[in-house]
């Protein structure tokens, strides 16, 4: 019997460091090339586990396990598919106090976010669970006499997964289930920040929902070499969809590549969203809300509000609130309730996050609230007086940072606002729905929220953004358009009469 990962003894300091291994073809396995890297906790730095470093090769072997599984997987009966998908469901449940000291151990996640994603993962496999029985085509209409004409919709076959760390639980909980809830096989790669949370558990759940072999694979690898993995999901001629949530670096990479092989992506890239908070608003209100919105899970969510444009005439107020509500948000342990701001999720992170405030405040910007790192935390921080050449004003910085700016009015709201390059999410702050609806529908997002902030998602949605925060939808809604082909088929009642 493994070891369940969200076992209290898994990786616990003072024991024995675990071996994590891929899941190909049902077994857990070594890498081809039997190299393993260390994964550590990024508030204690202890190590959590020892985790095979997959590659190329152990892609391929994962897609071609895949591929066998496939025949028989698109053929399941809705009843059976769907009673795994329940089971999954189940089992997400009963783990649910391990999943949070994982992820708090593995990802720095404090309770509430964990608490977050467990409610989505348990709702996502629920949901995903009502797919094989949706309908799956219609009929049409054709001007041929005695020719009937259906639309059909099939599973496309191997699916290539690629998922974040932030939240690892979610991210690649929706990478694979409405993928597999459609009769499609699944080869997932999860950062090599979260291979417990976001691969070896997902294996270990399915697995014990009654997952036939081959039908979810899990390859992960080590830090710096993604590139094999992900190299060999784009070529591989037998994967023929991929999902990624990701930076748009990375993602613009996956689509030049995919391209080549004529490979659909769904694409999920990152944001720079903008919150609108409007003169005549409840002032308590939307400082809680902006607060929530920029430093959940300490900043690193794609959804987080990176900018807050604010009306003169309530600027002043709203500035003081929101840097004294900010400043009081309590930092440290992920696994103390208490937490607000856990450690971001790496030294390469708070380096970036540090470069990127120094370069703003040297360039003339006022820190307003936190601005200095406390290792392997950085602060809630608020800056204003931005420039809008440097990196903290046009890219996503991944971590605990808000500029907060002021505008004359709500034209100038949205100027600001849609000059981004990216268009993920924005929400809209103002004295009630409808002056903020007028407003939203001006502004260029994927996704807008009225009269709340930027981060929410649920299982049914259609989640994605415009732009460079990517195409397509995610969300057990949008899932046919994603992972099934549209298939024309005609039957006749009689022989047809033809010219020559």
């Amino acid at each position: 019997m493994v070891r369940s990962v969200t076992d209290d003894q898994f990786g616990a300091p003072g024991t024995a460091t675990p071996q994590v291994r891929q899941f190909i073809g049902g077994a857990r396995v070594a890498s081809a090339s039997g190299r393993t890297f260390e994964t550590s906790d990024p508030w204690t730095g202890q190590p959590i586990a020892r985790v095979a470093a997959g590659d190329a090769d152990d892609t391929r072997a994962a897609v071609d396990a895949a591929h066998e599984a496939f025949t028989t997987w698109s053929r399941a009966s809705p009843h059976e598919r769907q009673g795994i998908f329940l089971r999954a469901a189940d089992g997400v449940d009963r783990r649910r106090e391990g999943i949070v000291s994982l992820l708090a151990r593995e990802t720095g996640c404090t309770r509430h976010f964990a608490e977050v994603q467990l409610d989505f993962a348990a709702s996502l496999l629920r949901q995903s669970a009502a797919l094989p029985y949706a309908a799956l085509g219609q009929v049409l209409p054709s001007d041929q006499p005695g020719t009937h004409a259906v639309a059909m919709r099939r599973p496309v076959g191997v699916v290539g997964a690629i998922a974040p760390w932030n939240a690892a639980l979610t991210l690649s909980g929706r990478a694979i289930a409405a993928p597999l809830a459609l009769g499609n096989t699944v080869v997932l790669k999860p950062s090599e920040e979260s291979p417990l949370s976001g691969g070896a558990l997902w294996a270990e759940v399915f697995e014990e929902a009654g997952l036939p072999p081959g039908v979810l694979n899990v390859v992960t690898h080590a830090p710096g070499e993604a590139g094999s993995v992900g190299d060999e999901l784009v070529a591989n001629p037998l994967v023929r969809r991929i999902n990624f949530t990701g930076s748009t670096t990375t993602g613009r990479r996956l689509a030049e590549a995919a391209g080549r092989h004529l490979k659909r992506l769904l694409l999920q890239l990152g944001g720079q969203n903008p919150l609108l908070v409007l003169a005549g608003v409840d002032l308590d209100y939307a400082v809680n809300a902006a607060a929530y919105g920029a430093f959940v899970h300490q900043g690193q969510v794609c959804m987080c509000a990176r900018r807050i444009y604010v009306e003169r005439a309530i600027a002043d107020e709203f500035s003081a609130r929101f840097a004294a509500k900010v400043s009081t948000l309590p930092m440290g342990d992920p696994s103390d309730p208490r937490t607000v701001i856990g450690p971001v999720i790496n030294k390469w992170a708070l380096s970036t996050i540090t470069r990127r405030v120094e370069e703003a405040v040297e360039r003339g910007a006022r820190v307003l609230a936190g601005g200095v790192a406390q290792p392997p935390c950085y602060p809630a921080t608020v800056l204003t007086d931005v420039p809008d050449d440097i990196e903290l004003a046009f890219d996503e910085t991944f971590g605990p940072v808000v500029v907060l700016e002021v505008v004359e009015d709500r034209d100038e709201a949205v100027q600001r606002a849609n000059a981004s390059s990216f268009g993920l999410t924005a929400s809209v702050l103002a004295a009630d729905s409808v002056q903020a609806l007028a407003v939203a529908r001006r502004l260029n997002a994927g996704i807008i929220h009225v009269n709340d902030q930027p981060v929410g998602d649920e299982p049914q949605m259609p989640f994605g953004g415009t732009k460079d925060s990517g195409w397509g939808r995610f969300g057990v809604g949008s899932a046919f358009e994603e992972f099934t082909e549209l298939q024309w088929v005609t039957t006749r009642d009689d022989e047809r009469t033809f010219p020559f």
